[in-house]
């Protein structure tokens, strides 16, 4: 109902106001509860498909904000650590005095020495018959030392065959102030040889060794090679049988443990580690990607 213009206003024009302000008034009550259903039908819609107000002041962690981009994926090369280094020279010839499970998994060798004590200590690697071991006990009084033997070096090399009484190879590890005399041996044993041949020769002796093909081929004449951690010089190789000899001088024979074995008997063997890496190089490709580059 639309108001009158302005006019003086009389009792009449009063009472004409009062009935439009609250008929306006009614019909803006009703408009407010009208707006206030629809407000909450809204709202009830709006509920069912978003999550709840608290949930938008929830602080989302760190790691959704600051997203680190990925690094590309490469694979782990298998490498093999080299922890210690011996020059294949004999220091002196040690005598084992227990060799055997001191514990249920536990083979350990305890070996009488007196030169690689001279300033030994827990953890230090020496080489038992070229297979480079862990201190794991020593006694300078009684001038012993004990190591372990892990079930892979037992079957490696052949250490698992000596005994009460054995004299054994000693060298401790290369130290920066060390002479290099031999060649570099890591103390990690390849493989074991069988001695087929033992020919004096005048005050030298001649040794030949039947080998596995597969370390045959790193075997060349006058190359390095450790025999029981002895560096040796080869002097023949025979691949039809086959074997490599080699030959020890009357001073060498007196310092080691080869002569002392007989036809039959195993000798651990370490190749020149130089002819493989050659043979990982080329079978990489190595060779074929600076040639094309």
């Amino acid at each position: 109902m639309a108001l009158s213009s302005p006019t003086p206003l009389r009792y009449g024009h009063c009472r004409e106001f009062s009935l439009s302000a609250a008929k306006a008034t009614s019909i803006s009550n009703l408009l407010v509860r009208s707006l206030r259903q629809t407000h909450s039908k809204q709202a009830l819609r709006c509920s069912l498909k978003q999550p709840p107000l608290t949930s938008f002041f929830v602080k989302p962690p760190l790691s959704s904000i600051f997203i680190k981009p990925r690094k590309p994926h490469r694979p782990k090369s298998v490498t093999t650590t080299i922890k210690s280094l011996f020059t294949g020279i004999v220091e002196e010839m040690g005598t084992v005095k227990q060799l055997g499970f001191d514990q249920d998994n536990s083979f350990t060798m305890k070996i009488q020495a007196s030169t690689v004590l001279e300033d030994v200590h827990l953890g230090d690697s020496i080489s038992v018959n070229g297979t480079c071991l862990t201190v794991t006990e020593f006694d300078t009084v009684s001038s012993e030392f004990s190591v372990g033997l892990s079930p892979e070096t037992l079957r490696k090399t052949s250490l698992g065959e000596l005994e009460s009484g054995s004299l054994v190879n000693l060298e401790r590890a290369l130290s920066p102030t060390t002479r290099m005399g031999g060649h570099f041996v890591q103390g990690h044993v390849d493989g074991t040889g069988e001695i087929v041949e033992m020919t004096p020769e005048g005050d030298s002796l001649w040794v030949k060794v039947k080998v596995q093909r597969e370390l045959l081929k790193y075997i060349v004449p006058k190359g390095f090679i450790a025999i029981d951690g002895t560096s040796l010089t080869v002097v023949d190789v025979f691949d039809e049988e086959p074997c490599f000899n080699f030959m020890l001088v009357a001073y060498t024979q007196q310092k080691v443990v080869i002569p002392l074995k007989k036809v039959g008997q195993k000798v651990n063997l370490e190749v020149d580690i130089l002819g493989k890496y050659v043979e990982r190089l080329l079978s990489s490709g190595f060779v074929d990607s600076i040639k094309s580059a």
